[in-house]
């Protein structure tokens, strides 16, 4: 087994969590300025990227930079980590590849702990990947206690690329969006990354 194998009704009882998807997580984040670079890269790459139609030509085209423009904002205190290997815990599943994992190390040569974000890229169904990343931030959360370094907060973004969707994970409680975010809406897509990492960033003693 792993991550890619769960669903959300495994995921509930194996790992004895609470689903709440009933909520808005970041309704008071407001859109922040996109820079003229990342406008001009996503307005070369999306509709290359929407035409190939595959996850990796999303993930690498359309993902990839916008996660590197929140890494620079944060004035790359974080470590952003691509397709890597992230094996936990083999016996309870939670082992795999993750798309991208956010640390909040700045070790660039390996995943160092905390980890306190993942993002699952999908090519087309959001739904999909929800349980996926779900089993992948409760790895996350494991490898920081096994590190000694646990973090009150775990997130987890699945996306096509295109469409955006925010999970969270304290103690026993998993939240999902409600909402759904969209491309037009790259400003406030970034501005709740850094909402996220930001917070967790200013809490995090420097490494």
């Amino acid at each position: 087994m792993a991550y890619s194998d769960f669903n959300l009704s495994e995921i509930e009882e194996r790992f004895q969590l609470v689903l709440e998807d009933a909520t808005r997580l970041f309704p008071e984040v407001e859109a922040v300025p996109i820079s003229h670079f990342l406008r001009e890269v996503l307005e070369e790459n999306i509709p290359l990227a929407l035409a190939i139609h595959t996850e990796k030509a999303r993930s690498e085209m359309i993902v990839t930079p916008i996660l590197i423009e929140v890494r620079k904002l944060l004035d790359r205190r974080i470590s952003l980590f691509s397709g890597v290997e992230f094996n936990v815990d083999k016996e309870q599943g939670l082992n795999g590849i993750c798309d991208y994992l956010i640390s909040l190390s700045k070790e660039q040569l390996y995943i160092n702990s905390p980890v306190v974000a993942i993002v699952e890229a999908k090519n087309d169904n959001l739904k999909s990947g929800l349980a996926q990343c779900a089993a992948e931030m409760i790895a996350a959360r494991i490898f920081n206690e096994q590190k000694h370094n646990p973090i009150e907060i775990i997130y987890g973004v699945v996306t096509t690329g295109s469409n955006w969707r925010f999970l969270k994970l304290v103690e026993n409680r998993l939240y999902i969006d409600v909402q759904e975010y969209y491309l037009e809406q790259l400003g406030l897509i970034v501005g709740i990354l850094l909402k996220m990492l930001s917070a967790s960033v200013e809490t995090e003693s420097p490494s």
